[in-house]
């Protein structure tokens, strides 16, 4: 199976673990910057991303992987299903004004 920009996204995205809340805060250089309620323990952290990405974006969980940096808040995510495009569409559609 060919891998086409219309069907995977990678997304570079920074985290702020431990906040109050999920939450997109936006773009920033290219960069997604979210806020992440679990705390940057034990994965616990990337585990919520993932979970909260699934959610807005209305994919499996098994569609998203965190290809690099799992212990920075730094990181690498790729996203199944979808085009960089529409995941930048429907995740912005949820920041926070």
């Amino acid at each position: 199976m060919q891998n086409t920009d219309e069907s995977h996204a990678k997304l570079a995205v920074q985290i702020t673990p431990a906040a109050s809340k999920n939450e997109i805060i936006g773009m920033q250089n290219d960069v997604l910057r979210i806020k992440i309620n679990a705390p940057p323990v034990k994965g616990k952290a990337n585990k919520e991303l993932v979970d909260y990405l699934s959610h807005l974006l209305g994919i499996s969980k098994d569609s998203i992987d965190i290809i690099k940096g799992h212990t920075s808040k730094n990181k690498l995510v790729s996203i199944d299903g979808l085009s960089k495009l529409s995941v930048l569409e429907k995740l912005l559609s949820n920041t926070t004004p």
